[in-house]
């Protein structure tokens, strides 16, 4: 006779029957998918290393008539010796005041004037030919020419001195005509010469000319021909002329501060600086040159002469220039740094990080660019120039990071010089600049290429992946994606992004909580369905935000159209896998083979969710596509694409509803399983066993496994010792003894004595495994009148002292379960196992005669 408390176990629920409960907390959901439904991994699509190093590689989809060359040369002569301004296209007014006649009718035959010398004391006289013809001499080398226009920023001021050439104020007069600085410079320019004032005009000294300088101090510069505004003007000066100019109306404490100055870079341009040029111009050897190049480095940097400000730069720039021509990557790349280091722009920008870019393409010098710390020179490129104005100059300086960016020993140093931020920066200014243009800007998505590919390189590092989080950058990423839906290459790129980061917890719910990203996958899978190598990263990112966030499931499953879009995907590979069986379409093979390996799990993943998966399950085309899959498959073949599709079959036959297409053709999934269960793979075993558990819920699979012997493999596999055989095994089991007919069959291959080994072995660690074979044997003994006739008298005495061990003892879990999932546990294993166990016991107890003591067998 039952008691009342056995009566309430007299009848249990199947093996795996769906439960409709209340809401489960997250701790129970982990914990249940291991009964019914998981969550399948995969391993991250394979990139392969390109062989080259260029700025786009052989998978690009642009072609070579597309693209800006990796390859050309680069000679001394491709840059310039000046940054002139753009031609604005605007016609000049002419001058409405016209120059007065020249003092002479000798000059207007003398294109170009020299400036008479007044009558002053022979020591002078001596001093200032002396200089001059060092000037002159200068002036024929082409060493005076500028680099760069610079913008004028002291305020306009008009100098009262008649028949004058009055410089140091933007206002320039000459010969009675009111000029601005920079028309003055024109005025003046066919003559390299330039005088300095002194105060006095003791000397005149050697200055570079530069065209609109920010300031001229008491510098005079040459006249010459004025043919495009007037007929002929002479500059010809005479004793009154010099008289005037020691008495122009300049502040007289302004002056001498600017002649301190000029004095002191003077010094030290000729005792430092002219030393080391001329060490340069001698080109003697390789070894002699760089070391100079570090000392005039230095040396600029100790004087205050780097940037754009220094008035001798375009001298130092076109030394440097001529030396380029030698050809030395060594030495290229320490003239590199100094050509930046002053501020270069325009084509010389372009020119000097094509240098760079040229020999960082050769992978043997990494460890020179890493010596001379160019990286951090380009990364203030970056940081300082213009995007619009230099984009260009910025794909080929990008161009080289990205290869610097290749080599792991850089990562660190390229992170904390803040690589990150900066690229990042620069492309929310294109996101921003494509938004406010409405379409994408010119070379921006070959720059797009360069930066995503580096910040691909970049990901590996945590740091960098903390730091795209803290700039919430994966929505930037997700914009530009977006803008640039066009561009498989930079959608590529981002896609591989994303692959690396979503293999990760945290930048995986980040992603996944940024909503707009579903409805971006989907489009870009139906605009590049037959593009391998980015469908298969966007279905393996869509796999990882998708394994555990139902929150993810549900919102890619609300987008229009989105199952479809999976469905037609897996339609075009399969039939590019059955049509690639040739041998010389193995790569081929593979290659769909992934993207069917990447999109079962998709599908696996969604089936988990309440909504989906029954409506996978009624899905004659998603259910037909994994049977024919299963069909022409073997494990042997691919073992992985063989174990997603049962695992996505397993998921969808949980869902017990009357149009699934899964229960209609549960017969003939038992059969295409029969193969897996035979084969030598445990994990396609494994697999095999789940979905046997939750068909074996229908009588019809209980009885097909009993005529096929399939019975018979379950008990083997109790004696397999892994645990997550042993739990499967044992809940197809635990169906079969629900029909009283088929109880008798865990009598045959010791079945009693291995669900009792199973409990003795994993009972005290795994609750859920503990009441499998609790309820089992419970069935099993429905219908007991002497326990050892129906255990049989040693496993009867064993679970007699099992039993009463484990109802007194508390579950036993190791330190990888965190504090929630260890009360989870807990908590079952009193509510759960320990009601089963002693209902079970007391079963027994009351069906079973002691002779003797007993004791628990040794173990």
């Amino acid at each position: 006779m039952l008691s009342p408390n056995d009566k309430k176990l007299e009848k249990l629920d199947p093996f795996y029957r769906p439960s409709m409960s209340k809401q489960k907390t997250s701790a129970e959901i982990v914990s249940e998918a291991r009964n019914a439904l998981r969550t399948v991994g995969t391993q991250r699509p394979f990139t392969p290393r390109e062989d080259q190093r260029k700025l786009f590689g052989p998978t690009s989809s642009r072609t070579p008539e597309n693209r800006p060359p990796s390859s050309f040369s680069l000679h001394a002569s491709s840059f310039e010796s000046s940054d002139s301004r753009p031609i604005s296209g605007a016609r000049l007014s002419p001058l409405e005041l016209k120059p007065k006649a020249p003092a002479s009718p000798t000059t207007e035959e003398d294109p170009c004037l020299a400036f008479p010398k007044p009558p002053v004391d022979p020591a002078k006289i001596r001093r200032i030919s002396s200089a001059r013809a060092r000037l002159f001499r200068a002036a024929s080398q082409g060493t005076l020419l500028p680099d760069r226009t610079l913008p004028p920023t002291e305020s306009k001021k008009t100098v009262e001195s008649k028949e004058t050439v009055v410089m140091g104020d933007p206002m320039v007069k000459i010969n009675g005509i009111h000029l601005t600085e920079s028309d003055a410079v024109g005025h003046l320019k066919s003559h390299p010469l330039q005088l300095t004032y002194d105060g006095s005009f003791s000397e005149i000294k050697e200055q570079e000319t530069f065209k609109g300088t920010t300031s001229l101090p008491s510098h005079l510069r040459s006249g010459g021909d004025q043919g495009k505004r007037r007929s002929r003007t002479s500059s010809s000066f005479n004793s009154s002329d010099l008289s005037r100019l020691e008495t122009r109306a300049v502040s007289k404490a302004n002056l001498q501060e600017k002649e301190t100055e000029i004095e002191v870079d003077e010094v030290f341009w000729n005792t430092r600086i002219v030393p080391i040029l001329h060490e340069l111009e001698k080109e003697e050897n390789i070894e002699t040159i760089c070391a100079a190049c570090t000392q005039l480095h230095h040396a600029l940097e100790e004087g205050n002469m780097l940037g754009n400000k220094f008035k001798r730069r375009s001298i130092l720039l076109k030394t440097l220039y001529k030396l380029v021509d030698i050809g030395s990557d060594v030495l290229s790349l320490k003239l590199a740094k100094i050509i930046l280091a002053l501020k270069v722009s325009r084509k010389n920008l372009l020119n000097v990080c094509k240098l760079i870019f040229k020999i960082s393409r050769s992978e043997k010098n990494d460890s020179l660019i890493e010596n001379d710390s160019i990286l951090e020179s380009l990364l203030e490129v970056l940081r300082s120039e213009d995007l619009q104005t230099n984009t260009e100059a910025f794909l080929y300086c990008m161009g080289a990071i990205k290869f610097i960016s290749g080599n792991p020993g850089f990562l660190d140093e390229m992170i904390s010089k803040d690589a990150v931020e900066i690229l990042m920066n620069l492309i929310k200014q294109i996101n921003e600049n494509t938004k406010k243009c409405g379409t994408c800007l010119p070379n921006s998505g070959h720059l797009l290429v360069q930066m995503t590919a580096t910040l691909r390189n970049l990901v590996d590092s945590p740091l960098a992946r903390s730091k795209l989080l803290s700039i919430s950058a994966l929505p930037q990423l997700c914009m530009v994606m977006g803008q640039y839906v066009a561009d498989k290459d930079v959608c590529t790129n981002i896609a591989r992004i994303f692959s690396k980061l979503t293999s990760y917890h945290d930048c995986c719910v980040a992603l996944a909580n940024y909503s707009r990203c579903y409805a971006l996958f989907l489009k870009l899978i139906n605009k590049y369905q037959k593009k391998q190598d980015l469908v298969v990263r966007i279905v393996f990112i869509l796999g990882n935000l998708t394994a555990k966030n139902n929150q993810a499931r549900e919102q890619f499953c609300k987008e229009k159209g989105s199952i479809p879009a999976l469905l037609s995907l897996f339609g075009t590979f399969h039939r590019l896998d059955l049509g690639a069986e040739k041998p010389a379409a193995g790569a081929g093979r593979a290659q769909a083979q992934d993207v069917l390996i990447k999109l079962t799990r998709v599908l696996a993943n969604l089936a988990i969710h309440p909504a989906v998966g029954p409506a996978l399950a009624a899905d004659p085309l998603a259910v037909g596509l994994l049977l024919a899959t299963l069909e022409y498959k073997s494990i042997e073949d691919c073992e992985e694409l063989v174990i997603n599709t049962t695992a996505t079959i397993n998921n969808l036959s949980y869902y017990q509803v009357k149009n699934s297409i899964i229960q209609d053709k549960k017969l003939y999934i038992a059969e295409l399983l029969i193969k897996l269960l035979v084969s030598n793979n445990m994990d396609g075993i494994l697999e095999a066993v789940r979905v046997f558990g939750n068909l074996s819920q229908d009588r019809d699979i209980c009885n097909f496994i009993v005529q096929k012997n399939v019975h018979k493999f379950m008990i083997a596999l109790l004696d397999a010792k892994h645990q997550d055989i042993c739990f499967s095994a044992c809940g197809v089991l635990l169906n079969l003894t629900v029909d009283k007919d088929k109880r008798v069959i865990l009598k045959e291959g010791g079945g009693i004595k291995k669900l009792v080994d199973c409990l003795r072995h994993f009972g005290p660690t795994d609750w859920q495994l503990a009441c499998l074979v609790c309820k089992t044997l419970w069935n099993f003994s429905e219908n007991i009148t002497n326990a050892s006739s129906c255990f049989g008298d040693e496993d009867t005495n064993t679970l007699l002292v099992l039993l009463p061990s484990f109802l007194d003892e508390e579950l036993a879990l190791d330190g990888s379960f965190d504090q929630d999932l260890k009360n989870y546990h807990k908590l079952h294993w009193e509510t759960e196992f320990k009601p089963v166990a002693q209902q079970l016991l007391n079963r027994i107890q009351s069906h079973h005669t002691f002779l003797e003591p007993l004791s628990l067998p040794s173990f």
